[in-house]
C-alpha cells in the first residue's frame, strides 16, 4: 500500500521538478526520522530548517534530545505521506529504514540520507560532521565535537586509578559487549567491560546464575525495573542480588546507551559521577577471581 500511494503521488509531480539535485540548497529544510539524528540535528541546524523530528523524541523514555526543544518541534511517525506533505529538501533516516519506504522517497524525488548506529566515539563525531555539513552549518558540528571532547576529558579517570570491572545490565539480562558505543565510553571513563571480557557481544544475555557465580565490582542497571519504579524486570531487581555484598549497583538511564552526539556528554558525566562515588574514585587492588584478573 505504501508503494501504491507513493506511485500515485509521484504521478502527480511534474517530471524534472522534484529531484534531489534541483532541491539542493545551502541551508535545506530537513525531516529527521530517528531520535539519534533528531538530537544532533537540533544542535547544528536552525530551528526553521527542522520541519519535523521523529515521534520517539516526544517520548521521554526514548528521547535523546532536550525535552523542551522537542516539545516545540513538529514530529512525524515517519510515514511517506506525512514526510511528503512537509516537502523537505532532505530526509535523515537510519540504515534500518524499510526498503519500500526508501524506494518511495526516491520515486518522489526526496533526498534521503541514511546513517548507521555508531559503535565508537570517533564514528559518532563523523556523523556529527556529516549532519552539520548537510544542514549547511559545519562550524556548529565542530563546536559540538569540541564540547564532547571537553566532556570526555573532564570525565577521564585520574592517572593510576585501576578501572572498575563493570557490567551494564539491561532488561532480561541483556548486556552490551565489545564493539558498542557504551563499551567505548566505559573504557574512556575508568571502567572495564565485564561482559566483553567474558566473550559476550552486543545484545548477548548474561544469566543471573553466572552473575552470582562470578560477580563484577559494579552493576549499572540500565533498564526498566521495580527498583527504578518503571516496570517489573525480575532479572534487574531480583532480591538475590542483595547477597552480592562486594558489588555495587547504580542506575544508568538506558537512553544513554545507544545515541552519540550530545548524548555522549550526558553519558560521560554520569559515568564519571558513578566512578567518583566509589571508594577512592576507582577500583580496589587487583586480584584474580576464577581465572579473571580484577
Amino acid at each position: 500500500m505504501v508503494l501504491l500511494a507513493a506511485s500515485l503521488t509521484a504521478s502527480c509531480i511534474p517530471q524534472g521538478k522534484a529531484t534531489p539535485e534541483s532541491r539542493a540548497t545551502a541551508h535545506p529544510t530537513i525531516v529527521s526520522l530517528n531520535p539519534c539524528t533528531d538530537a544532533i540535528l537540533a544542535e547544528v541546524a536552525d530551528p526553521a530548517q527542522i520541519l519535523a523530528i521523529s515521534h520517539y523524541s516526544k517520548d521521554p523514555r526514548s528521547a535523546s534530545m532536550d525535552a523542551r526543544l522537542a516539545s516545540v518541534l513538529p514530529a512525524t511517525r515517519g510515514t511517506v505521506e506525512e514526510v511528503l506533505a512537509l516537502k523537505p529538501d532532505l530526509v535523515l533516516g537510519s540504515t534500518f529504514i524499510d526498503p519500500a519506504t526508501a524506494s518511495a522517497y526516491q520515486r518522489l524525488g526526496l533526498r534521503l540520507e541514511t546513517l548507521g548506529m555508531s559503535s565508537t566515539i570517533e564514528a559518532s563525531q563523523e556523523q556529527i560532521r556529516q549532519i552539520a555539513t548537510l544542514s549547511g552549518h559545519p562550524e556548529r558540528g565542530e563546536a559540538l565535537i569540541a564540547r564532547i571532547d571537553a566532556a570526555l576529558a573532564a570525565a577521564a579517570p585520574p592517572a593510576g586509578v585501576r578501572p572498575i570491572e563493570t557490567v551494564v545490565w539491561q532488561s532480561g539480562g541483556m548486556v552490551p559487549g565489545d564493539g558498542t558505543l557504551i563499551a567505548d565510553l566505559l573504557r574512556r571513563t575508568g571502567y572495564t567491560n565485564f561482559a566483553a571480557a567474558r566473550g559476550l557481544g552486543q545484545a548477548d544475555l548474561l544469566p543471573l546464575e553466572k552473575m552470582l557465580a562470578d560477580p563484577p565490582e559494579l552493576i549499572l542497571v540500565a533498564g526498566q525495573s521495580a527498583e527504578t519504579g518503571k516496570g517489573d524486570d525480575r532479572v534487574l531487581s531480583h532480591p538475590v542480588l542483595k547477597a552480592l555484598k562486594s558489588t555495587r549497583r547504580e542506575r544508568l538511564d538506558p537512553k544513554l546507551l545507544y545515541c552519540g552526539g550530545p548524548t555522549l556528554i550526558a553519558a560521560a558525566q554520569r559515568l564519571a559521577q558513578v566512578r567518583n562515588s566509589s571508594p577512592a574514585g576507582g577500583g580496589g587492588p587487583s586480584k584474580v577471581v576464577k581465572g579473571h584478573s580484577r
